[in-house]
């Protein structure tokens, strides 16, 4: 494995709090003018960032907007100290972060592309209504012989070892959480308002390619690596359009994508985007690499 390369990993859904990005605006001229720019787009963006009640934050209407809008002024800041990505990737809503800090899509176009995406899976979710868990410290065999027992229940995330994300009914949630239990797992709910990455989304998905029929892309300057597949986008039309719809109603491979990116040479991980939650994973699929957080690379003036 080669030496010294630098990943930038966007957040994804469920890192939101209130009070995100506030800071950020304020000490980094980078980062706020990406949110000068969501807030021209989608006005009060930055406000329901700074100041937005979690019940807000969490609509995911609200949730997709605010959320890239942090992951991506947070890489902005980071760049700005002179700091450059050799790789990237974003969990979910961060991986079209990422796809407009590699230059695939024009800022203002992911911006305008995240707010529809966001509108297709809130309507997804309000026609099916679902949720996620976590399933933690069981194998993914057990847990998938305990979801093969409920109808539309699926392993969306497959987020590091011994930890897997599903997506069920919301009425069937309690009961897969106590069938987790009884396995010898444990089992943490999700703040997200639908069953992402499921077929629930499929609708979401159908209709995210529709959009992206008017959507200009480009082969990235900074190689992204896809959800889906674990491996780097490429530079075809088509392919990078496919995996973007496609992503919404697909798992996420986290672990898999972490893994190909060292292989690739990754050595030093920086989360650009709201919580540590990338950071914890990457520090349990491998110890050996040096993970950081945006603004610990911010408070030490860019030094890694």
């Amino acid at each position: 494995m080669s030496e010294g390369k630098i990943a930038f990993v966007f957040s994804g859904q469920g890192a939101q709090c209130p009070g995100m990005g506030k800071a950020l605006c304020e000490t980094s001229e980078a980062a706020a003018a990406v949110f000068a720019l969501a807030d021209r787009i989608r006005p009060g963006t930055s406000q329901q960032c700074f100041y937005g009640t979690k019940e807000e934050l969490n609509l995911t209407i609200n949730t997709q907007p605010c959320l890239f809008s942090v992951d991506l002024a947070a890489a902005r800041a980071v760049e700005a100290l002179g700091i450059r990505a050799d790789l990237t990737a974003g969990f979910s809503l961060g991986e079209i972060a990422a796809l407009a800090f590699s230059g695939a899509l024009e800022d203002e176009t992911a911006f305008r592309l995240v707010c529809k995406r966001a509108e297709f899976m809130q309507e997804a979710a309000e026609r099916n209504p679902g949720a996620m868990g976590a399933a933690l410290g069981i194998e993914a065999e057990t847990l998938s012989k305990v979801l093969a027992r409920f109808e539309n229940a699926q392993a969306v995330n497959f987020n590091c070892p011994g930890q897997i994300v599903f997506a069920a009914k919301e009425s069937d949630i309690d009961e897969i959480a106590a069938a987790v239990q009884e396995n010898g797992g444990k089992f943490r709910r999700l703040a997200v308002s639908g069953a992402f990455h499921s077929r629930f989304m499929e609708d979401a998905s159908r209709k995210m390619l529709e959009y992206l029929e008017h959507v200009s892309v480009c082969p990235a300057s900074v190689p992204v690596y896809a959800n889906r597949t674990a491996e780097p986008y490429g530079e075809t039309e088509r392919e990078m359009k496919s995996l973007i719809a496609e992503q919404i109603c697909s798992a996420v491979q986290w672990q898999s994508t972490i893994e190909r990116m060292i292989r690739d040479g990754a050595s030093i991980f920086i989360e650009t985007g709201e919580g540590k939650v990338l950071s914890g994973l990457i520090r349990k699929i491998d110890k050996s690499v040096k993970v950081l957080h945006y603004s610990e690379v911010l408070a030490n003036g860019g030094s890694l």
